[in-house]
This record gives structure tokens, sequence and C-alpha cells, in this order.
């Protein structure tokens, strides 16, 4: 697999993969893949909230999409055995593939935004680079499931002790790593080919979390 600096675009063949499986046995790959139809969704790891939520959010749309003949697929930049720990807990229709660096979120073209250092003269360019001063000054609250807006990290935080949920070391490090990859959804046709793609925050940090809506996928789904 190789990085891609833009998303991938309806039209555009989708790379070749193959990842461990965290809620089966075995292994995924666009090869097993060929011949239906697939929803695939990159996700940051299990210390992300919103991408809980969203794996949520989708395991809810898949009967429907399974109806349709979609298979549908969730990538979390989460090490397996951790993943496995989680979704025993927090099962899932979706089948859930761990990706702990991100190379396909990469292949894929699903920008990982980079901060620019102090006083640099580069020029912000939104999902690639930003200042921290501009990420940090975003509001947020995509679900609507706090009192008002805040800062990105602060949601994190806010949402995370409203789950209970406790980051170990295997989250720690990978949101060290990997703490600013963005969200993105592909179709895919029976062929391999992108037939519709979402990637998150698209229009600035204000919109991080926003998950596109379950009547936006299917009809995307429909047009296959």
């Amino acid at each position: 697999m190789t990085d891609r600096i833009r998303p991938l675009q309806p039209g555009e063949a989708a790379p070749a993969f193959v990842l461990p499986a965290a809620n089966r046995e075995g292994l995924a790959s666009l090869a097993s893949l060929l011949g239906r139809p697939f929803l695939i969704g990159f996700y940051r790891g299990l210390h992300c909230p919103f991408c809980r939520r969203q794996v949520g959010q989708l395991s809810s749309l898949q009967p429907a999409l399974q109806a349709m003949g979609v298979e549908t697929l969730a990538v979390i930049n989460t090490p397996l055995e951790r993943a496995r720990l989680y979704f025993r807990y927090q099962p899932t229709p979706v089948t859930l593939l761990c990706d702990p660096d991100c190379r396909t979120h990469r292949a894929f073209g699903v920008p990982r935004v980079e901060f620019l250092p102090d006083g640099s003269s580069e020029r912000s360019e939104w999902p690639l680079r930003t200042t921290m001063a501009d990420f940090a000054g975003a509001r947020i609250n995509p679900g609507g499931e706090m009192p008002e807006p805040v800062p990105p990290m602060e949601a994190n935080t806010v949402l995370n002790a409203k789950d209970g949920f406790e980051l170990d070391e295997a989250d720690k490090k990978i949101f060290a790593n990997h703490g600013t990859q963005l969200v993105g959804h592909f179709l895919v046709n029976a062929q391999g080919i992108v037939g519709w793609a979402q990637i998150e925050a698209q229009d600035g940090p204000n919109s991080i979390g926003v998950f596109p809506t379950a009547a936006e996928i299917i009809a995307a789904a429909g047009k296959l």
C-alpha cells in the first residue's frame, strides 16, 4: 500500500489491503470482498469517543445495508487484542478490522492533521496542516451530548468520562501516535471502484465528530 496525498474519489480503484478481524476469525482483504459492494469506514482508535459512537451508528445501519447486498466494515486504529477485548463486551454486526499503524487509512487517503511548529511561516492548509491555536479554538458538540460546544480534546475527556471509558497503555500509545487522524467512509462497488466518499471535518475542525446521516449513506449505496 502507498500513501495518498488526497482521499480516493468516486471512479478511482480501492487499494489492495489485508487486515485481521477483531470480531471474527481470520483476515479480510480487498480481494476477498470483490464481487459485492461494501461500505468501509476508517476510524481513530477506541480512545476516541466519537469513533466508538460512529461504529455504533454504523452497526445500526448494517441490517439495511445488508438487505441491499452491501457488506459493512470498520477499520479501527487499535491493536487486535485490545479491540477483541472491548468488542467482546460491545458486540457489533459490522466486520471490525484492526490497523494500529493507520496504513490502510493512508492508502485510502484519509487525512491526518499535522500541527505547524510555533512561529512557522508555513500557511495552514486544513485538513493537512494547521496551528495548535486554530485547532484549540475549534468548538464541537456533534451529538449534542454536552451542554455546549467545547474544544476537541476537552470533548474527548468529557465523553470518555461519561462513558466510563479509561484509556489503557495501548490506547494511550495510539493516541500519542495517531491522535489527529481523521475519519473517512467509502462505498466501493463490486468491481472495487469507489462510488462515494466522505471525509470528516472537510470544512474545518468545528465539524470533527460529525457522521454522515443514515439517509445519505443509504442513498449513496443505492447508486452503486
